[in-house]
């Protein structure tokens, strides 16, 4: 992110809804553009910079859920978003966090809350001040410091999620560290055990060389996870 103010690419098709979320964010210092399809947000990424997305699931045409699975799997894997939805069963929660959603925000919803998640996604996105040491994970480098996961040369890219779960993980390597301690790096409101796991279950993909039987990050029954780094 530049020193410029966050651009944030909002889309919803519920005209009036977006207009007031817009106007509050644009009065909250944020630069903001609008979207009422998945195809016209498609249509603004081609051409614009992005610091984070804000993205409604119930939409016509493709949902918030398709448009999420397929920017992650294309062009924009690493860009937060954040889904706006009015079913939040914990279900729908964890659909959202399987198709690469960094975090999720139930409507109808108090737009001071909604800048709050936004601050704090952002803030995920950026290295931490103090960062852990960077870490061998078999074949590839974690290096917390650039926020960086490297695989022969080349970087793996990490969902805001992802990263603040690492990070989180690295910073405190044979530990064992709750669900709830990493809920908190993550920044969610509440602990939902199953999108955790989703989370853990993605960043295995990307740093175990056979997420079926981990090498690095294991699940202590009972208590939670631990990264035990390693070549």
């Amino acid at each position: 992110m530049s020193g410029e103010a966050p651009h944030i690419l909002l889309v919803d098709d519920d005209a009036r809804l977006s207009q007031l979320a817009a106007r509050f964010l644009a009065e909250q210092g944020f630069r903001v553009t609008q979207a009422a399809t998945a195809a016209e947000a498609r249509d603004k990424l081609r051409f614009l910079d992005f610091d984070l997305m804000v993205l409604d699931v119930m939409m016509p045409g493709e949902t918030g859920l398709e448009l999420t699975a397929g920017l992650r799997a294309e062009r924009a894997p690493d860009m937060p978003i954040l889904l706006l939805t009015a079913r939040d069963t914990p279900e729908d929660i964890v659909a959202g966090f399987e198709a690469g959603a960094d975090d999720y925000l139930g409507k109808p919803f108090d737009p001071r809350v909604l800048v709050a998640r936004i601050r704090a996604m952002l803030r995920r996105a950026q290295p931490a001040a103090t960062p852990a040491a960077p870490l061998q994970l078999g074949p590839a480098m974690f290096d917390p410091a650039r926020g960086e996961l490297v695989l022969a040369s080349a970087r793996v890219r990490l969902t805001g999620a992802e990263l603040a779960l690492l990070a989180a993980l690295a910073a405190r390597p044979h530990e064992i560290l709750s669900r709830e301690a990493l809920a908190t790096a993550l920044g969610l409101d509440d602990v939902n055990e199953r999108a955790i796991d989703v989370q853990v279950t993605r960043l295995r993909r990307k740093i175990e060389p056979d997420p079926r039987e981990p090498r690095f990050l294991h699940t202590v029954r009972g208590k939670g996870y631990t990264l035990k780094p390693g070549a």
